[in-house]
């Protein structure tokens, strides 16, 4: 380029950067600007570019045929390193660019003025940043695929303020809007729109807490004025399913005082509306230079540009009709599509997982087991808050007697111990209260907490058992924790090792192991006399991360597949060994620790001689994208890719003492591929790597090697191969057990 061109090209830059401060004065509508054309490379600049074919990384200032320029560090035919790239239309991106795509740390500028300041994954705002809009709007959070998703604060022009979570670009979780009025709302959205169990709080004291739907309150609520009053019912706009009472300020229980609970729909939350959120019409992602520059270098699929959705929304992009058609919507359908990548063309691989459904049914009123949920929820709340000696985890012998057991009777009308209820008289027993009382303060439990989960005003959710035990389990509201019923003789093999199973967890706070928290019975009075025994454990999945995916592995091949069209498989499914299309990979000093751990845990679950237990696997996908009504979980490159977290933070840097084993740990999933068998327990690696969040921990330890395991195994053996079946000596099933792990878990290098 000669000095008349870098010249000419300087004095563009600077007439650009005059038409943008300008523009950016003016208030615009939802579209910033049009569409526009992609650059050409000047014929006779590649020409004389004798380093145009080869890889190294060199600095270059380039006007290009159409006008546009560049300028930075520059490789074979593309950019690659740092550089900025400025449109004849104004645009602009300065950051850092990998083989002719936006990749890292950038600012892309329009020429409206609107700004992003952030990362960048392939040509998407996708990570962490920033972006101010023409109006003086902005956000500052997390993104995925152009898409606001994840935690993230937006300023509106106006002056309202909304932090919290966000989901495919709209609020959706927990979130706090602030108009700029005074007003506040805190609690759950959706989709854009107030949704769930809020509180709203007007500038003048007065405020509702209780259930939204769809922006107004639906459910029951309670609002209250600054006086003290309140006015406590059942909510709706439809007068006609409004029902109420007021109590005034000095009194239990006052008249209506005249006021209409209507005038907050028609009056109040008149000044509550939220503001709508900017439009943008062309993107970062649809600027990517195309193969005008790199020729066939540059893959194609960059072009693409996202489609409209829902309420103006953008999706990610589709593909065209000469890619291969996706088949089966159902989780783990894994498509293989061809991409010319830069160098050799490799197989691209793109799962495909349906949406997160919350698991259970609410035990509503009418249910069958309405009754036995009042009944757990009253003796709960009894035991834990029945008067103890002052804790200690030192324990005596005979807190573990298994004649260690408190009876208590619920009579409808109360007693002098139990509270007058609603449900049918009942029996109650504690199993080692003791100890349990000890195990909970071992696992840092606050027992009010406790009982809120539990005994609270929320109902507990109803999951049927999926496996042979035809246990039911019940879920708390807030997911923390597990209620499941056990047979007497599981009763009795927990108490049996209650005594060294506390002694493990009390020295190694990474046991994987689950966590019990509670025994106990419920006994019901009159000509049935059945008795429903429980445990209450934790729930390994509790998290603010949704699991996409759900293993459950033994290490064993008989019977230990998914019998279920892909159409029926969900988030929530629970897969089996050879369903596992995975290896784990975890960061060295947690892997270490994790092989340390599986060991410990084995040994002691082989001497108590259990079998038949596994480990319990959940993957949060991070990196994923949205069409129809599908999860696209996106790869994250090669074996030599360093995973990073939502805040472009290097995984290894994070300490792994910081994260409980097991926890929410970050990680990388390499897809694998059955090659040879069907009964081929662990896959081929095929490379492709996807940055997840783990979760697992070892489950269903209850069961011992009885009289009716070993006609099991000796019936089964006969019939198929004696290794593959689960039922075999603890001893056995522990070395088979670890073998299998250790193939599938693995050290991130």
């Amino acid at each position: 380029m000669n000095k008349e061109q870098v010249h000419g090209a300087k004095a563009w830059e600077a007439s650009v950067r005059k038409s943008q401060a300008a523009s950016a004065t003016r208030r615009r509508g939802n579209g910033i600007f049009g569409s526009v054309s992609v650059a050409h490379v000047d014929d006779e600049d590649c020409e004389g570019d004798v380093n145009a074919a080869s890889d190294e990384v060199y600095h270059a200032e380039k006007l290009l045929s159409n006008g546009d320029y560049y300028t930075g560090e520059w490789s074979g035919r593309l950019p690659h390193g740092h550089g900025k790239y400025l449109w004849t239309d104004g645009c602009m991106y300065v950051g850092e660019w990998h083989k002719g795509r936006t990749m890292g740390k950038g600012k892309f500028c329009w020429p409206s003025g609107a700004t992003y300041e952030g990362d960048f994954n392939n040509g998407f705002m996708d990570g962490t940043g920033t972006y101010t809009g023409p109006s003086g709007d902005s956000y500052k959070g997390s993104w995925t695929m152009n898409l606001k998703h994840g935690q993230g604060t937006k300023s509106y022009v106006n002056g309202d303020l909304y932090e919290g979570e966000w989901r495919r670009g709209s609020q959706h979780g927990h979130g706090r809007y602030q108009w700029s009025n005074g007003n506040c709302y805190i609690g759950q959205w959706k989709n854009g729109v107030i949704n769930g169990n809020g509180t709203m709080i007007w500038s003048n004291g007065n405020r509702y807490e209780g259930f939204w739907e769809d922006g107004v309150p639906k459910g029951n609520g309670t609002f209250r004025w600054v006086d003290g009053s309140c006015y406590v019912g059942f909510w709706s706009k439809d007068p006609k399913e409004q029902r109420g009472t007021y109590h005034a300020a000095d009194t239990p229980a006052g008249n209506d005082a005249g006021w209409d609970p209507q005038t907050v729909f028609d009056v109040d939350l008149g000044e509550c509306l939220v503001s709508p959120a900017e439009k943008v019409s062309v993107l970062p992602s649809q600027k990517v230079l195309g193969k005008e520059v790199g020729g066939d270098v540059l893959p194609k699929q960059s072009h693409r540009e996202p489609s409209k959705g829902e309420n103006g929304s953008l999706k990610p992009p589709r593909k065209s009709s000469g890619d291969t058609e996706d088949r089966g919507e159902g989780l783990g359908s894994v498509q293989k599509e061809d991409c010319n990548h830069v160098g050799t063309p490799t197989r691209h691989w793109q799962l495909r997982i349906r949406p997160v459904k919350r698991q259970g049914e609410i035990i509503s009123k009418g249910n069958k087991n309405y009754e036995l949920m009042l009944n757990l929820q009253l003796g709960i709340r009894h035991s834990v808050s029945r008067p103890a000696p002052a804790n200690t985890l030192d324990l005596k012998p005979s807190a573990f007697d298994p004649k260690e057991k408190v009876w208590t009777k619920f009579p409808p009308e109360g007693s002098k111990h139990t509270p007058p209820h609603q449900s049918s008289e009942f029996r109650w027993k504690d199993y080692c209260p003791v100890v349990f009382r000890s195990l909970r303060k071992l696992f840092m439990i606050d027992a009010a907490d406790y009982m809120i989960s539990l005994c609270g005003d929320d109902a507990l959710r109803e999951i049927s058992s999926q496996g042979k035990s035809g246990s039911f389990f019940y879920l708390t509201n807030d997911d923390r924790y597990m209620i499941k019923t056990l047979k007497k003789a599981e009763v009795k093999v927990l108490l049996r090792m209650l005594p060294t199973y506390y002694k493990h967890v009390r020295k190694y706070q990474n046991t994987l192991l689950t966590k019990f928290f509670g025994l106990h019975c419920v006994k019901l009075t009159g000509a049935i006399q059945k008795k429903v025994r429980f445990i209450i454990m934790g729930n390994l999945f509790c998290s603010e991360n949704p699991i996409h995916r759900c293993f459950d592995l033994k290490g064993s091949s008989h019977g230990r597949v998914t019998e279920k069209p892909e159409t029926e498989i969900y988030a929530s499914t629970t897969l089996k060994d050879l369903d596992l299309n995975f290896l784990f990979r975890l960061q060295k000093l947690a892997f270490q620790e994790f092989r340390r751990q599986v060991d410990r845990d084995c040994d002691f679950l082989e001497q108590e001689r259990i079998m038949d237990y596994s480990l319990l696997v959940g993957l949060h996908f991070r990196n994923i994208a949205y069409e129809k009504d599908l999860i696209m979980a996106k790869p994250s490159g090669s074996r030599a890719h360093t995973a990073r977290d939502n805040h472009g933070i290097a995984a290894d840097q994070i300490p792994d003492s910081s994260r409980p084993l097991g926890v929410n740990m970050l990680a990388r999933a390499e897809l694998t591929e059955r090659c040879s068998s069907e009964l081929q327990l662990v896959g081929e690696p095929t490379g492709e790597m996807y940055d997840v969040r783990i979760f697992f921990g070892i489950i269903d330890i209850l069961q011992d090697y009885d009289i009716s395991k070993k006609l099991e195994h000796a019936y089964k053996s006969m019939q198929y191969d004696a290794t593959s079946i689960s039922a075999v000596d603890p001893k056995q099933y522990s070395r088979r057990f670890r073998d299998f792990i250790f193939k599938v878990f693995a050290e991130d290098s």
